[in-house]
């Protein structure tokens, strides 16, 4: 199916016409990123920012952006209107850690990221992509991939309107030690038989760093990923062993704060955690041996972390039955409890935690499986939510447009049946998709 029609198929007739003006058809091809205009009454409205829900509300998305939340049902004359009493609604989702380019089968064997093309490598991004916007994912960072400037590929097939699929951010190519977590080499595969494609964020020492994120500036990075630590999912490595080096961390740093860019340090031991933070990283990647020194030095830097939570139990049951290398598994074992428990006390420390799945370690559109972990590790649900919109967006850079039902703001809500509030599991089964005024899903679909 061509993506650019899937708006089409969606049941318009849950749409009503308000007034005289005949109902738009939506999403014709090439879509118009971000120019949709619809009115929603909401039964129940959870606004991102507030710590309290709003009832019998109407949100107005006029050209892709909010341009009011009045209460009561406010049906216009100029708007198609869509009746979600018995609905509650959102700001549309955030997942800062996610690979749109990638599928967890892939895990069984990276060497498909040897031989697979960037043509390819579209197509299953273009799948991914709108599997995770129908999930009431409307915005996500794509931390990192193999296939250099896949993400790229995607993020400009989706805002030229040639793709569905959330709003990106993208890094291009891992930053890297030869060898480490972010590299592609596989026991068994020499070295000169790997394309250098695969390979081009490694780098070893503080000028070779420096130019490797160079080049992700110059490629068109919307911020910087490097692997600090040693990741699960690789060969050789010890997820808590550090990698690079503090002055190749600050190398990369300087150049990505230098380019107006944020940084995201792949970090799971305590040590390169500490490193990161002093170096100036922006954001901490999975922290899973995060440390009492750590979470006081996160909380004074006002770093925040993406940690999943939920991917562990995905990579135990899945893992094993798909025969993931055993390696990968048992580094799983070792890291998730530990994970969870610093999860819990960086929380009650007061240091904040954004929203990140690591998708995809497991399938794209199951990201809200985290959300009932968050909630049973800690997080009030009001927490876990804001951790997925209003405080995900300020720590993406991106609080001027996503992350809120505010006016001004990108005109994206979800919505589901119930409240989350109480029941926080209710993520998981999205019932509609706006985003930027477009609705991508409506009940029945």
């Amino acid at each position: 199916m061509n993506m650019c029609f899937l708006a089409t198929l969606i049941a318009t007739s849950a749409l009503s016409s308000a007034g005289s003006a005949a109902t738009p058809v939506l999403g014709q091809a090439p879509l118009t990123p971000d120019a949709g205009s619809v009115a929603v009454h909401c039964g129940l409205l959870i606004d991102g920012s507030s710590d309290t829900a709003r009832r019998n509300v109407t949100v107005t998305i006029r050209n892709g952006r909010v341009e009011s939340l009045q209460d009561g049902r406010q049906v216009p004359d100029d708007l198609p209107f869509l009746e979600l009493g018995e609905y509650t609604c959102l700001p549309g989702l955030i997942d800062m850690h996610t690979h749109l380019t990638d599928r967890p089968i892939d895990t069984a064997d990276l060497r498909v990221f040897y031989t697979r093309s960037r043509e390819a490598q579209l197509k299953i991004s273009e799948e991914n992509a709108a599997v995770t916007l129908a999930a009431g994912f409307t915005t996500v960072r794509n931390v990192g991939t193999y296939i250099a400037w896949s993400d790229r590929d995607l993020r400009d097939a989706i805002n030229q309107g040639k793709a569905i699929g959330p709003r990106m951010q993208v890094v291009g190519f891992y930053l890297t030690i030869p060898g480490g977590g972010g590299d592609l080499l596989i026991p068994g595969v020499p070295e000169k038989d790997i394309p250098a494609a695969v390979r081009m964020g490694v780098a070893r020492n503080p000028e070779e760093f420096r130019l490797k994120a160079q080049q992700a500036v110059d490629g068109g990075a919307d911020l910087l990923k490097i692997i600090a630590s040693g990741a699960v999912l690789a060969y050789g490595g010890v997820p808590a062993a550090p990698e690079m080096s503090p002055e190749e961390i600050a190398a990369v740093v300087s150049v990505a704060h230098a380019a107006g860019l944020k940084v995201a340090a792949h970090a799971h031991g305590a040590q390169s955690i500490k490193e990161a933070i002093l170096a100036g990283a922006d954001t901490i990647e999975h922290a899973s041996y995060i440390n009492a020194e750590d979470i006081a030095l996160a909380k004074a830097h006002h770093i925040a972390l993406s940690m999943d939570v939920y991917n562990g139990d995905y990579i135990d049951t899945e893992g094993r039955r798909q025969h993931w290398p055993a390696e990968f598994l048992r580094k799983n074992i070792e890291t998730t409890e530990v994970q969870r428990q610093g999860f819990t006390h960086a929380l009650a420390a007061g240091v904040p935690i954004v929203f990140g799945t690591d998708a995809s370690v497991y399938p794209h559109g199951l990201n809200a499986r985290q959300f009932p972990i968050m909630v049973a590790r800690g997080m009030t649900p009001t927490q876990a939510i804001k951790s997925a919109t209003s405080l995900a967006a300020h720590y993406m850079g991106w609080d001027d447009r996503v992350g809120r039902l505010a006016p001004g703001l990108f005109g994206d809500l979800i919505a589901v049946r119930g409240d989350p509030l109480k029941d926080i599991a209710r993520l998981q089964q999205v019932k509609v998709v706006i985003k930027g005024g477009i609705p991508f899903r409506l009940p029945g679909q």
